[in-house]
């Protein structure tokens, strides 16, 4: 099956998002509520029927796509921010090919979204503490580990700790939609005026 640059951007989208919610935490203390939860609902959302719908719909990544126009038209702001989304998809590499690893993560999910379900909210702090706590005991103890910089009041915090851990897992499960979507290292270097074209549309409403 074949995948468009519009659904390859969507994953995309959903990387910088998340990552751009843990610099803002981790420089504040502080997140967007309603981007933390489109973030959580996409790593429970294993089974969605189309890339979209992983997000719940295209308009919850407006943010992350017009992160990504910045970049691709080189105006981004946040030098930091393309660094983080580059480990994270070196890490994704690791993290696909650890059968153990991918089991383990798998079953957390499916714990965290029984708790979810249970609280009714998917970014509960609850919810975001399993979350990071399964990053924390899994995926981060692969190489390479992301370091994130950041105010050390906030990150000497266990429950912005916790919430940073859980965007990061959030970031990798679009790092492996991405990959799914046929997405490589090449559309950065050969494929950025298509990349660009397919952002607009999503973020005219797909059209």
């Amino acid at each position: 099956m074949s995948f468009s640059f519009d659904d390859r951007v969507l994953a995309l989208a959903g990387i910088a998002q998340a990552l751009q919610q843990v610099r803002r935490i981790a420089e504040t203390g502080h997140s967007d509520a309603a981007v933390v939860r489109t973030a959580m609902d996409s790593v429970l959302r294993i089974d969605a029927p189309s890339p979209a719908a992983v997000y719940g719909d295209g308009r919850q990544l407006d943010a992350g796509l017009r992160l990504l126009r910045d970049y691709f038209g080189n105006q981004g702001k946040d030098d930091l921010l393309p660094r983080l989304a580059l480990s994270v998809m070196q890490l994704e590499r690791r993290f696909v090919r650890d059968g153990a690893t991918v089991a383990r993560v798998q079953a957390g999910i499916a714990a965290a979204a029984a708790r979810a379900g249970e609280l009714g909210d998917p970014a509960h702090p609850d919810v975001l503490a399993a979350m990071g706590g399964l990053y924390a005991d899994t995926i981060s103890q692969l190489k390479p580990r992301i370091m994130v910089q950041g105010n050390p009041h906030y990150l000497g915090q266990a429950g912005v700790v916790a919430e940073i851990r859980a965007l990061l897992l959030a970031a990798v499960r679009s790092a492996v939609l991405w990959r799914q979507l046929g997405g490589s290292y090449w559309d950065f270097l050969f494929s950025r005026r298509a990349m660009l074209e397919a952002i607009g549309r999503q973020l005219r409403g797909g059209a």
